[in-house]
């Protein structure tokens, strides 16, 4: 039976058990004992640095039953998620619909082009190994999520108090985050949130902003959110709840690296 250990701790309930990471917060001296379970199954617990380790099992302790039942769905929806051929008659995700991937050899076209027409992901070009295949539609994904993120990101800024411009921003591929905000402002995005509806991508970007304002989950953190969206436990229970479908692209044997 695992045992705690440096890089995580263990939980048992009702005959079962899971792993935990524990993350303290430094300079957070009044903040609360916060349990996430992230979209790929793992856990994580973030506690103030002042926080005694006994405290931290117990509030762990507390919430093993609601991690389990994550835990459980998590499992459920990952029956379901199969690692793509990157073949014609699959399914592709963007902005919250389903389009179907078309693959067209063309013996005349040196490079690998990627288009949406009607409801069609139409991927075109000579040499269409599932390899050449992949690559191309992902990159169509980041050249996407790059617009749309921008505009979405200017016409959230017009709508808050607390900045003028939009941050600094890049994009980098997550197992666990959604998004994320450096203590400096800068804020990273994951391009596969663009498989997600346009209010999932403003809620994923709402939050990071209020980040500028409170680098932490405090109570007036969430407060903003609800301020400027009170709807967004709904939308990020939905958002959430597809991330297996949203990240199955990483899945699929990327080589590249969701808790908002």
């Amino acid at each position: 039976m695992p045992e705690d250990s440096p890089r995580g701790y263990v939980a048992r309930y009702g005959g079962r058990e899971f792993r935990y990471q524990l993350c303290y917060l430094p300079g957070h001296t009044k903040a609360t004992i916060k349990v996430h379970v992230h979209p790929n199954g793992k856990v994580q617990v973030d506690a103030p640095e002042t926080a005694p380790l006994s405290e931290v099992k117990s509030a762990v302790q507390r919430r093993a039953r609601w991690v389990l039942k994550h835990l459980d769905g998590i499992e459920e929806r990952n029956r379901y998620v199969l690692p793509r051929q990157w073949v014609s008659g699959e399914s592709m995700l963007y902005l919250g619909r389903r389009y179907v991937l078309k693959v067209i050899p063309d013996s005349e076209r040196s490079r690998m082009s990627c288009k949406l027409i009607g409801g069609q992901l139409r991927v075109q070009g000579k040499k269409v190994t599932p390899a050449r295949i992949q690559k191309a539609v992902r990159q169509w994904y980041r050249n996407r999520a790059e617009d749309v993120f921008q505009r979405r990101l200017d016409l959230m800024i017009d709508t808050l108090p607390w900045t003028t411009k939009a941050p600094a921003w890049r994009m980098i591929e997550m197992q666990t985050q959604w998004g994320s905000c450096s203590p400096e402002g800068t804020v990273l995005l994951n391009p596969n949130l663009i498989k997600a509806t346009t209010r999932a991508i403003d809620y994923v970007l709402l939050h990071e902003l209020c980040h500028l304002v409170e680098h932490n989950h405090s109570p007036r953190f969430y407060g903003l959110l609800d301020r400027f969206m009170p709807e967004w436990r709904s939308v990020k229970e939905q958002l959430d709840g597809r991330a297996e479908l949203f990240l199955s692209f990483t899945k699929a044997g990327d080589d590249s690296e969701l808790t908002v």
